[in-house]
């Protein structure tokens, strides 16, 4: 069976080498995500915090992308040595981070419409819980993808910008939790947060794209050029 690992970079053997296979790795964090979905839609709607939506419907996407992913690498190392074995993976990484964009387009609507018309009260502790369990949790699943994932192919790489991001996106929801928990107020905090947050996820998401087309187009993308 091929290894479903792709070797260090030329003169850096088994530097920051993965420990698990590349499949292992995904499973492993998509069991994560779906761990997490449910908890995020209950606080959320609990909450009635659309940061916190918004990272249940990014979670969601993630695990769709994930699943994706998983089938690329499936198709990949059937046949490994075969000129266009990789572009599934630049497939899985364009239809990730497109997800993402969809993700969002739709939190940044939803932000701007409650900022508009005043935004409603937000329960501050129901967002601080969940998003730190958030936090960590994402925080896991980038340990378990490792530092390799960033310069192993797109896929990885969207799976490991994901995982960071939304364990950045937690932190800042959980913050802006406390605020409102301390302050009894301030609620506008929370669509501001998710617009922020929408913004840096959207960078990543664009970026990603630009690659994963130029992979597509067969050209050599450098994931040192960010």
């Amino acid at each position: 069976m091929p290894d479903e690992t792709n070797p260090s970079p030329p003169g850096q053997p088994g530097v920051n080498a993965p420990r698990w296979s590349q499949r292992r790795r995904i499973l492993i964090v998509l069991g994560l995500n779906l761990a997490l979905i449910i908890g995020l839609v209950i606080a959320g709607v609990f909450a009635h915090s659309v940061s916190v939506l918004a990272a249940a419907g990014d979670t969601i996407a993630d695990c769709f992308a994930l699943v994706l992913g998983l089938i690329a690498i499936a198709l990949r190392d059937r046949n490994p040595d075969h000129p266009h074995a990789q572009r599934p993976i630049a497939i899985a990484a364009l239809v990730n981070a497109t997800l993402l964009l969809a993700v969002t387009v739709t939190v940044t609507v939803e932000a701007i419409s409650r900022l508009q018309e005043g935004s409603p009260p937000v329960e501050g502790l129901p967002m601080v819980i969940v998003s730190v369990i958030t936090m960590i949790v994402m925080l896991a699943g980038a340990f378990v993808l490792g530092r390799s994932a960033a310069g192993e192919d797109l896929h990885m790489r969207s799976v490991l910008i994901d995982a960071v991001a939304d364990a950045a996106a937690a932190a800042a929801i959980a913050v802006a939790g406390v605020i409102i928990l301390v302050a009894n107020g301030l609620y506008w905090l929370d669509p501001v947060l998710a617009l922020g947050v929408s913004v840096l996820i959207a960078i990543a998401a664009f970026q990603l794209i630009v690659k994963a087309i130029a992979a597509l187009r067969g050209k050599d993308v450098d994931f040192d050029d960010d």
